[in-house]
């Protein structure tokens, strides 16, 4: 059998936890509120731990140490990112995987204009639960209802003309810029670069209603429309 027919490519969503912040104890506290908030949503979610800025951290006692604390959290560490040479060898060690860094987040810089899309992926039929639609590079636009346990992830804007009950990911590959539009919110997650509310977070007034989301001084915002 080829082993093009056995590994196949694929799209994930996991959390990024950043190393320095762990251990901070207002964040430990604020990330637990917000797991009790959503417990069935980060119920043995994957994170990967972001070591930007974090000089040491090299042993592999370390790693698993934080991998038993975010364990406590129901969360599980799969793996690192942004990790200097001496850092990534005692994550291995631990058993964990090495992540290609991040591309940024929050809003562009003042005068950059962002990316432009190639193109624009339309999708005319319902998305399905357990089904995953990436727009690589461009904008998504769906004409029908997303239903739950679908995840639509784009790295330009989202448009859903429909129920959207999935997930959306909008500016997957960095882009603050990019916005999420649906014609009714029923999401279980929207996310830009990175930020993202959960169902229990998106305000009452959005619920069921015409909106759009955009990442301002990074805070996802969401407005009528």
């Amino acid at each position: 059998m080829a082993a093009g027919n056995i590994v196949q490519g694929a799209l994930f969503t996991v959390m990024v936890v950043r190393a320095a912040m762990l251990r901070e104890p207002a964040f430990e506290n604020e990330l637990t509120q917000q797991i009790g908030r959503s417990p069935r949503f980060f119920q043995n979610a994957p994170v990967v731990l972001d070591l930007r800025g974090v000089e040491n951290l090299t042993e592999a006692g370390e790693f698993e140490t934080i991998k038993e604390k975010l364990r406590a959290l129901t969360l599980t560490l799969v793996g690192v990112q942004n990790a200097q040479p001496a850092q990534l060898e005692g994550a291995t060690a631990a058993g964990l995987a090495s992540f290609a860094p991040t591309t940024g987040g929050g809003q562009s810089r003042a005068g950059a204009a962002p990316p432009a899309a190639a193109k624009t992926r339309l999708v005319t039929a319902p998305v399905r639960s357990g089904t995953q639609i990436y727009a690589r590079g461009s904008d998504l636009v769906v004409t029908a209802s997303v239903s739950p346990g679908a995840e639509l992830v784009a790295d330009g804007n989202i448009h859903v003309y429909g129920v959207l009950r999935g997930r959306a990911l909008a500016g997957a590959g960095g882009d603050g810029a990019a916005r999420i539009f649906c014609t009714r919110l029923e999401a279980e997650l929207v996310s830009i670069a990175g930020r993202y509310l959960v169902s229990e977070q998106l305000p009452a007034n959005a619920q069921g209603a015409p909106v759009q989301i955009a990442l301002v001084d990074d805070q996802l915002t969401i407005t009528r429309n």
